[in-house]
């Protein structure tokens, strides 16, 4: 008809591509689903294969955990890979290696390889009062004398002290904190009842003449001010003397040349620790807060041992409630063992991917805690899903054309959530993430999640296999023994029969007559091997969509259709469609949360005067996740992952408490040969310089100059001559020969200041570290238009450099990724409003976890991130089943496709939620930050996700695309009969033909 109006061609042929991008996602469908129906035959062929081989790898790779092995490096885990800080703390070793350093360092700036660090602090009074001062020097004595012996046995046993390991000075005599030499000075000027000098802050005058920085190692400063009063706690000017002070640092460095110094450097480390736990039992009026070069690894690493036993109560937890959810009041058709076959399925697939990690030599960090649950909960959503869909399917047919229509009907879905998550994790995994943490765990997750997939379609198929063997024989779903008959069982107490309570085939239809009342439309056949067939009248023929045993469970609602029949127009056509008339001729008998869904929760969730206080909640969660979001903040302190109550923990608190005042000493490295004696070059870098606490080379050679009426401005060989023949030889000036390097030029000329470094150190308050973040980005600009070649350079930096970009892009790349393979798969897979909506169901979860986790108190840092991660998966494998459930029905109103949705995929999601959060609750007992992050993060995920799925997706489908009414043809073109199911018996299988008239 169209081809006779001239004026359609042309519109024909525009919206000739969409039913072509149509028929292509009919056909890969029909052939995806063809193909996992012939997998499940298989595997249903081979059941004790599939359930034998994955026990046996698993058993001989967890034997390969001889290899197990522990991350060393924590800062290469933590700290962006590639970053400039690092570049420049190269460059930095290179030109003032710690072991050059022969007259004084400082402890947040120089950290050699090995080293003892303690922050003493008292209760009450002052660390500089008479008593706690001796008693701190007596302490220093101690840990000076202090020995270990390595090895511990045997005549080859050598002691080595503190002065064979430290880091000597140019008068070969250890090198020890400025604030010792100070306090030594106070304890002889008292002893010998002679005046006291005067200690400043936060620099001081030692009695040599040198002026020392002591801000890092006094802390919790009262100063008197300049009229004699006293000022506040951090307080404090050049000059200012000193009151009383809270809290004094020392540290100590060692050496490490070789492999056995090394060892001896770790014993003696062990040692510091033990010896200041001792001596603060003998003296409880001070805090002692030790820390050492090995104190972050180890405490990062504690997490794992005091997550062992949470993780056990959590898979224990998980087990009880994955019996209980796969458990009915049938106890044939009851299946508590597949539950705990799930978890088992899992835990298999986790030892073998461990076993591969152990036999490619790659390290573990307490990161790997939160991969189990990725694992879980994809693993529990497939097999809950494979569960509910085994109940829809024929209980008269053989098993294996059960198994096989469960794999038609699942595994096509499930496979598309592991794909998600593989691309997530996947692409978090590649080269382009800067996080070493962030990359080594995707790479892990990438492989325990293949790996479980595997093992879903091999193991726990092959469980429902012989599980439905079980229920074909009726056998106890608990027990494996045969359940008697109803004759039989009415003679037995009544306890007996409620926990043998099951319905026989022959039961069941005799009891549920196919229902009456349509009229005409029911015609039986009187032959035994056909049963029920039902006719009825339709605009065009389609599989009957709906899971109730009712023929048409629209006509209870709206009786005036009932003559009409509904007007479905799938055009998905299953081989083997699963009945609705055998799924729940009882419906008493059903699942527990399935009947609550079916007769309580669909209904109520779609009711019209729920609908506006359900997007009421979904305005507010977004308002909250906005709230969270505008606070984001970067969690660059490695301290925040460790255990709590730990050495870290308590160092790093003594810390922030006492010496917040101060930033860490901040090296000023100019790394090329400049014109020092220029009077532009010195204004420039005492301008630099202007607003910090300082010592430098270049201020005080200056000062020298001008204290000897000698100009500043002088040629390069007087100023150089000046600088190493008369400065640097004076006492009190000599410790500056560790800030200049000087290159020699030719023969009998003076040679050249080719580099030299400065120390400042910047004011700061509470934000400690974004205010050093704030001036690293500052001083780097500052270096690129300058005419000296300079830069900047702490330890921490390599923290804090670039490091919201290197935690961030691994997030933005793996939701990118995302949206680009459901904007691809829409083309000729996925119907594409399901791709639509499953993006921006993935963005909203992802919002409001982030939002929501900020407002809790979690900062963005490398473990928030990998949950952030991980919850795309999540959120996929809960919300995308029901979104391509509701989309593939035709006909009836949205609210009733939605309903359908929810019985069929929303269950499985609320069996997962139930699972998944008792398994997270005994993690959340674990005292540890690292383990607090994981579990907040992981209980917004799984919470986010229970509300998109449960509750905003069926309101917000009732009234949003896709419309279930297109494609439905006039009444006028004539109506079809349909013969819905012919059940043809012989006595080998069951075959079902859909025969349309």
């Amino acid at each position: 008809m169209l081809g006779s109006a001239p004026g359609l061609s042309g519109r024909w042929e525009r919206l000739e591509p969409r039913p072509r991008a149509r028929m292509l996602r009919q056909v890969l469908h029909a052939g995806l689903r063809t193909s996992f129906h012939a997998l499940g035959r298989f595997v249903a062929s081979h059941p004790v294969f599939f359930a034998s081989a994955p026990v046996l790898i698993s058993i001989l790779l967890g034997a390969s955990f001889s290899r197990y092995r522990v991350e060393e490096d924590v800062e290469s885990l933590l700290a962006p890979k590639h970053s400039l800080a690092k570049i420049e703390g190269n460059l930095v070793d290179s030109l003032f290696p710690v072991n050059r350093s022969k007259h004084a360092l400082y402890s947040d700036l120089q950290t050699p390889g090995r080293y003892g660090r303690v922050i003493v602090t008292t209760r009450k009074g002052s660390v500089l009062d008479p008593v706690h001062l001796d008693t701190i020097l007596k302490l220093h004595k101690r840990i000076y004398q202090m020995q270990v012996t390595v090895p511990a046995t045997g005549v080859n046993s050598f002691n080595y002290s503190f002065s064979y390991l430290c880091l000597p000075d140019d008068k070969n005599v250890c090198i020890i904190d400025d604030i010792i030499r100070a306090m030594e000075e106070i304890q002889s000027a008292r002893v010998s009842n002679s005046t006291i000098p005067i200690l400043r802050y936060p620099i001081t005058q030692l009695a040599d003449g040198r002026q020392a920085y002591i801000g890092h190692q006094l802390g919790g400063v009262q100063g008197w001010g300049p009229s004699g009063g006293v000022r506040g706690q951090g307080s404090g000017a050049k000059g200012e003397g000193v009151r009383s002070a809270r809290a004094l640092q020392l540290t100590y460095y060692l050496q490490a040349r070789g492999g056995l110094m090394d060892r001896v450097a770790s014993q003696w480390e062990n040692a510091f620790c033990a010896e200041l736990q001792h001596f603060a039992a003998l003296h409880p009026k001070l805090g002692l807060h030790p820390s050492t070069s090995s104190s972050l690894r180890t405490d990062f690493q504690f997490s794992s041992v005091l997550a062992h036993r949470p993780l056990l109560a959590s898979l224990g937890a998980c087990g009880v409630l994955a019996m209980l959810c796969c458990t009915m009041r049938d106890c044939v058709r009851s299946k508590p063992w597949l539950g705990l076959l799930a978890l088992l399925s899992i835990t298999l697939s986790g030892l073998t991917a461990a076993g591969i990690l152990n036999l490619t030599g790659t390290t573990y960090n307490s990161t790997y805690l939160g991969i189990p649950f990725v694992m879980l909960g994809h693993g529990l959503f497939g097999s809950f899903e494979m569960l509910s869909s085994w109940r829809r399917t024929r209980e008269d047919q053989h098993v294996k054309e059960r198994v096989a229509s469960v794999f038609e009907d699942v595994m096509l879905r499930f496979s598309g959530s592991t794909m998600l998550h593989l691309m997530t994790l996947g692409l978090a995994a590649s080269p382009l993430t800067n996080m070493e943490a962030v990359r080594l765990f995707c790479r892990t997750a990438t492989l325990a999640v293949t790996i479980s997939y595997i093992y879903m379609l091999s193991f726990y198929s092959s469980c429902l296999v012989f599980t439905g063997y079980l229920e074909t024989g009726y056998r106890h779903g608990c027990f494996c023994r045969r359940v008697p008959k109803p004759e039989r069982l009415d003679s037995k107490p009544a306890w007996y029969r409620c926990l043998m309570y099951t319905r026989y085939q022959d039961e069941a239809q005799t009891t549920n007559p196919p229902p009456i009342g349509v009229g005409n439309n029911h015609s039986h056949t009187p032959n035994s091997n056909l049963t029920h067939t039902h006719a009825h009248p339709h605009p065009h023929p389609h599989p009957h969509p709906h899971p109730h045993p009712h023929p048409h469970p629209h006509t209870a609602n709206n009786p005036a259709a009932h003559g009409l029949g509904h007007v479905a127009n799938s055009t998905h056509t299953h081989p083997h469609t699963h009945s609705t008339a055998h799924m729940d001729p009882n419906p008493q008998d059903s699942h527990l949360l399935l009947g609550c869904v079916r007769r309580c929760y669909g209904d109520w969730i779609t009711n019209t005067y729920v609908k506006p206080f359900v997007v009421l909640l979904y305005l507010v969660y977004i308002s909250f996740g906005l709230m969270g979001f505008l606070q984001v903040s970067q969690g660059s302190d490695p301290s925040a992952l460790v255990a709590m109550d730990t050495a870290t923990v308590l160092y790093t608190r003594a810390q922030q408490r006492y010496f917040s005042s101060y930033s860490p000493v901040i090296g000023f490295y100019i790394y090329e040969s400049a014109p020092y004696w220029n009077a532009s070059v010195q204004r420039d870098l005492l301008e630099y310089a202007k607003g910090f606490q300082r010592i430098s080379w270049l201020e005080a050679y200056l000062n020298y100059l001008s204290d000897n009426n000698q100009s500043t401005s002088q040629p390069r060989e007087n100023f150089t001559h000046t600088l190493r023949h008369s400065f640097l030889r004076e006492p009190q000036f000599a410790h500056f020969a560790d800030d200049i390097i000087f290159a020699e030029r030719g023969q009998g000329e003076e040679p050249d200041v080719a580099a030299s470094r400065i120390f400042l150190v910047a004011k700061t308050t509470e934000n400690k570290r974004e205010e050093m973040s704030v001036l690293l980005d500052t001083l780097r600009r500052l270096s690129l238009t300058s005419r000296v070649r300079f830069l900047i350079f702490n330890p921490s930096f390599v923290y804090l450099d670039r490091y919201a970009a290197a935690v961030s892009s691994p997030l933005r790349h793996s939701l990118l990724a995302v949206l680009f393979l459901l904007g691809l798969s829409s083309l000729a897979v996925v119907e594409p409003l399901v791709s639509v909506w499953l993006g921006l169901t993935l963005l909203s979860v992802q919002f409001g976890v982030l939002g929501f986790m900020t407002l809790w108190g979690v900062e963005l840092d490398c473990m928030s991130v990998l949950c952030l991660i991980s919850a795309l998966g999540h959120s996929a494998d809960c919300s995308g089943p029901l979104l391509c459930g509701f989309a593939s029905g035709r006909g009836d109103s949205r609210t009733r496709w939605v309903r359908v949705a929810l019985e069929r995929h929303g269950v499985p999601s609320l069996q997962t939620l139930i699972c998944y959060s008792a398994a997270l609750v005994p993690v959340g007992a674990v005292r540890s930050n690292l383990t607090h992050t994981l579990f907040r993060c992981l209980t917004l995920t799984a919470g986010c996700s229970a509300l998109h799925t449960l509750a905003f997706l069926p309101t917000l489908l009732t009234f949003l695309p896709p419309s279930k009414t297109r494609g439905n043809r006039p009444e006028g073109d004539g109506q079809r009969q349909e013969v819905e199911c012919v059940e043809m018996n012989d006595s080998t299988r069951v075959v079902d033909q859909i025969t349309t008239v």
